[in-house]
């Protein structure tokens, strides 16, 4: 990977085909880069203008918060391939040190703090829902809110406004499943470790400013899109994982893969009942249950329980993977683990840290980043920069929460169109129902120009690699969608690899 840190995204490995290899990390890149680019020409930064157009108005883009900010400036350095291969590293480095920040003010000495922020660094959980994913990332505020309570106790307000901030953070970029056990863990957490009223003060404005920040996200975005009316069990039941899978190392599905490590889990237990016996039950208590229950949901219908809370607990009914409460284990797990390695090493004060720094490494090693292929300058999207005005469609079509769709959007980032598609499992119904009359354009077999021309669309972008290995459409029809673009009047542009680009006249 070292060898095309310049040319590849720092993601999962798949292969592009000649373009841009589909993913979310193509998505989330988008993200970061729209806040950049809004504030270049005064715009919203938390609007999207170019997605869902015109069937929507400028779409939130709660993505771009928080991590759009430094993505900026390293993009404006360095390029988006770098920018984003430089900024994956860097929260890896944050997560530690966070994480290491907020068990030091626990009491913790500098090198059982170390291995505790090691172990959240790299749990793999963690590190896999941070190879495009924006969950990995958005979990360092975990510990980053922690720290803030634990600073706010022998400092002023300010420490508690980073505390309460960072917990809202976590809805406000669209991260609401998350939210749904962070705010009650942070907030727990709080209760526990609070001795004056100002504490408690600040357990309820984090509460407050982190539950409205997750209405402000229902009532704006979800309660407008496909997602409206929640999930399905049997959509739960898809991606619920197994008991086996907590002690998997090889990835088969990225979703259920919540492997612990083999001797992390036994640390953590051993941290656990030391705690409790120091008399530090209330900690205990809060790490052993915030380490326990994401585990158990990340059962999903495997877990008898699971059913009688999606019914009886309406938020749960949006999500359909119930390992996303996993990060909350991955932090409580790590600070077990910490306290457990602070006991042994009191005779041996530098081996013992150094060996279980080593040992954590090894246990929670799992091969998953890969090189992802860029395209990060193709030449049909760039003809389109100084090109006539009007909107832009790209084919095969997709419907939005399909991920091929991610690739449209990174190469958006090139064309700057206003798009009628999009990808976004928060899509307005209005935009699933558009995609849904268009698919008929992947085979040629559409004919309502007068659609087309309500839609503004003048230019096509076909992508032979989508025809051809993403298996949801037959890579005959590429040939017959290319037919049915002529009959319809539209010409070929210019290509850029395997991407060509048609236009009306």
């Amino acid at each position: 990977m070292a060898d095309s840190f310049t040319s590849d995204f720092l993601s999962g490995g798949a292969p592009g085909h000649g373009e841009a290899a589909a993913g979310d990390h193509l998505q989330v890149t988008y993200h970061f880069w729209l806040v950049g680019h809004q504030l270049e020409h005064g715009r919203a930064p938390w609007r999207d203008p170019y997605t869902f157009r015109p069937e929507s108005k400028p779409v939130l883009n709660l993505q771009g918060w928080p991590f759009g900010i430094p993505f900026w400036p390293l993009r404006a350095l360095f390029g988006t391939v770098v920018a984003w291969n430089t900024l994956v590293l860097l929260l890896y480095v944050a997560a530690g040190l966070l994480a290491c920040a907020w068990l030091r003010e626990l009491g913790l000495p500098r090198g059982p703090a170390l291995v505790g922020g090691l172990a959240f660094a790299l749990a793999p959980y963690r590190a896999n829902q941070s190879v495009g994913h924006l969950l990995g990332p958005i979990s360092i505020l975990l510990p980053l809110a922690l720290l803030g309570f634990e600073r706010a106790r022998r400092g002023g307000w300010g420490w508690l406004a980073v505390a309460a901030v960072s917990l809202a953070s976590i809805p406000l970029s669209g991260q609401v499943h998350l939210a749904l056990g962070a705010i009650p863990f942070v907030c727990a957490y709080g209760i526990v470790r609070a001795r004056r009223r100002r504490e408690l003060l600040g357990v309820v404005l984090a509460l407050a400013l982190s539950v409205a920040a997750g209405v402000l996200v229902q009532e704006t975005s979800i309660s407008h899109s496909v997602l409206a009316g929640g999930r399905s069990l049997h959509a739960v039941k898809h991606y619920s994982a197994g008991l086996g899978d907590f002690v998997a190392r090889r990835k088969t599905d990225t979703e259920k893969f919540v492997f612990l490590g083999w001797l992390t889990p036994i640390a953590a237990a051993a941290g656990l009942a030391l705690l409790w016996r120091d008399g530090r039950r209330g900690l205990a208590l809060v790490l052993g249950l915030g380490a326990l229950v994401p585990m158990l949901l990340a059962l999903g219908t495997n877990l008898p329980l699971y059913t009688a809370v999606w019914h009886a607990f309406k938020p749960f009914r949006y999500p359909r993977v119930p390992e996303r409460l996993m990060p909350l284990a991955c932090l409580c797990l790590a600070a077990l683990v910490a306290f457990a390695v602070a006991r042994l090493s009191r005779r041996h004060a530098l081996l013992v840290p150094v060996a279980a720094l080593a040992l954590v490494g090894a246990d929670l090693h799992a091969r998953l980043y890969g090189a992802s292929e860029a395209d990060e300058t193709n030449a049909a999207y760039a003809a389109l920069r100084g090109a006539p005005p009007g909107r832009l469609l790209e084919l095969p079509v997709f419907l939005p929460d399909i991920h091929y769709g991610s690739v449209y959007h990174y190469y958006d980032m090139q064309a700057l169109r206003q798009r009628p598609l999009g990808y976004s499992t928060l899509a307005p119904v209005a935009a699933d129902e558009l995609a849904r009359r268009l698919r008929a354009l992947n085979c040629g077999r559409a004919r309502d120009l007068a659609l087309l021309r309500r839609l503004g669309v003048r230019y096509v972008a076909v992508h032979a690699p989508m025809y051809e290995h993403t298996g949801l459409v037959p890579p005959a029809c590429q040939a017959q969608a290319e037919r049915g673009l002529a009959r319809l009047g539209l010409r070929r542009l210019v290509s850029g690899g395997p991407i060509e680009l048609w236009s009306f006249p």
